[in-house]
């Protein structure tokens, strides 16, 4: 199952990615915004790469927008194969992919918290992820649809809800294929 997560995350996070880029590129036009250059220069520090004040490492921005994107997306591939699927799922992760960002912007120092921000920033900014959260969650349910149901599924099959009387799947059985 962890090997079809890898590759099917990898793939959905990088779709999800593009989709975020694409909107996010259609935003800027409509609004005038500029690019952020906030993701490489976080990889800078967490890389321990040069800084360049007032050049736009446009490759490294690249690097971590996709990257992150992608790798991010096993996680939402894990969901999926595990039977957490659905929009419920990926409003989940698409907090997660928030936090994500979140944690690295400020642990490198190159962002503020949220709550510092313009509130049409961080609109905008919650819009985008939330793009990618749900077209990313898309393409990982869809790809593990493929597989079947999940274990928590399969389990939810028995008999739908939480009860203290439907035992969990047997061990042999969790894996699936």
């Amino acid at each position: 199952m962890i090997r079809r997560a890898v590759w099917q995350g990898l793939v959905a996070g990088a779709a999800g990615g593009l989709v975020m880029t694409f909107g996010e590129k259609i935003e800027q036009v409509v609004t005038g915004r500029p690019d952020s250059h906030v993701p490489a220069r976080v990889l800078q520090r967490l890389a321990g790469l040069p800084e360049r004040p007032g050049r736009q490492p446009l490759p490294l921005n690249w690097a971590m927008h996709f990257g992150q994107a992608a790798l991010l997306g096993v996680l939402r591939s894990v969901m999926a194969q595990a039977g957490v699927r659905g929009a419920v799922a990926s409003a989940k992760f698409t907090v997660v992919r928030l936090t994500n960002d979140q944690i690295l912007e400020n642990l490198t120092g190159v962002g503020a918290p949220p709550t510092t921000w313009p509130r049409k920033e961080l609109l905008v900014d919650v819009l985008h992820k939330a793009v990618y959260g749900f077209v990313t969650g898309a393409v990982a349910d869809t790809l593990a649809a493929g597989d079947g149901p999940g274990p928590g599924q399969r389990h939810a099959a028995v008999r739908p809800g939480r009860h203290a009387d439907v035992a969990p799947l047997a061990r042999g059985d969790v894996r699936g294929r």
